[in-house]
């Protein structure tokens, strides 16, 4: 392996650590948000799980832009290829997103129209919680692509079932982790809610899991000889059985943590189907966005490299401060 193949794969590494860490971090306030309207029954409710995640949201969806960024910079050819051919899809992520931002403002000082707040908060999180999944079961899947790295389908495109179910299994990881979070930060009668809820998100992500493997063996069929997903899909059935077992001991902390390394399982399988494609084409693997025909050179992810070894440990220290700072229950 000459240096700049070195150089890719790590990049290839890097980048998937980065959204590995947005989906556990920004996981658990969409999921809290997804489900704010149907688990809190009063303002206090409301306030209390608003207040579990005030602190830490808007740092938590730096890790996308910074994933976001580093695909630009290490592989321009598929962040153009993705964001010209998702652009609906990931115009609906955006307005999600900022309407998140919005209604928590909104909240907090228009009295009046707070239930319309509440349910805006809920659809801007629940949007992004299935759409980023459908984006990743499209990559993994395939899509039409030209010989010019272009992408020729359209929005309905997206809407196949395997990567519609793997929307699925994304929105149901989010909603446990959102649970166990708030499991995490609460205690009482609004705990005990989301301790009963979360034995049938529980439910939904294990039906899911079952059913994304069983389309796996049909569209690709190539997935059930790859050792390495056959790893982290045991480790995934450990991390969620451990969820369940001590969801029934009522212990706060170790369902989160069961819940997180469940989701980090799942990017471990994504990874290890993906490597060392990118963006999959379904006319054939002549087309395929792999980490050597779409990076950038050698120079740049070295420079790149360097400065991501400077400025991620900076970032995750910080990110650790700021949860230590807010660690512990919610008190209102």
């Amino acid at each position: 392996m000459d240096t700049l193949q070195l150089l890719q794969t790590i990049w290839f590494f890097l980048i998937g650590i980065l959204f590995t860490g947005y989906s556990v971090l920004d996981g658990f306030d969409l999921g809290i948000g997804t489900l704010l309207p149907f688990m809190a029954k009063d303002k206090k409710e409301t306030a209390t799980l608003l207040t579990s995640i005030g602190p830490v949201w808007d740092g938590n969806e730096v890790w996308i832009i910074t994933a976001g960024g580093a695909l630009f910079a290490a592989f321009p050819h598929v962040y153009a290829t993705v964001f010209s051919g998702f652009y609906l899809a990931l115009m609906l992520v955006l307005f999600g997103l900022i309407f998140r931002a919005v209604s928590l403002e909104f909240w907090s000082m228009d009295e009046a129209r707070r239930g319309l707040w509440e349910w805006s908060f809920s659809l801007g999180s629940f949007l992004p919680a299935l759409l980023f999944g459908v984006a990743l079961g499209n990559v993994i899947a395939g899509v039409p692509l030209n010989d010019k790295m272009e992408f020729t389908g359209d929005f309905f495109t997206l809407l196949r079932p395997f990567p519609l179910m793997l929307g699925l299994l994304g929105l149901s990881a989010i909603l446990l982790q959102g649970c166990t979070y708030a499991i995490l930060k609460t205690d009482g009668l609004l705990q005990n809610k989301f301790r009963r809820v979360s034995k049938w998100v529980w439910a939904a992500f294990a039906c899911f899991g079952v059913l994304s493997l069983m389309l796996s063996a049909v569209y690709l069929p190539d997935s059930m000889k790859n050792p390495l997903a056959w790893i982290c899909t045991a480790a995934l059935v450990v991390f969620l059985v451990l969820n369940r077992i001590w969801l029934n001991k009522k212990n706060d902390a170790v369902p989160f943590i069961m819940s997180t390394l469940s989701f980090a399982s799942l990017w471990g399988i994504a990874g290890s189907l993906q490597f060392p494609n990118l963006v999959r084409a379904l006319q054939g693997s002549d087309l395929h966005l792999t980490i050597y025909n779409s990076s950038s050179t050698e120079l740049t992810l070295t420079v790149m490299l360097i400065i991501a070894l400077t400025g991620m440990p900076l970032v995750i220290g910080f990110t650790i401060y700021v949860y230590r700072i807010f660690k512990g229950k919610v008190k209102l």
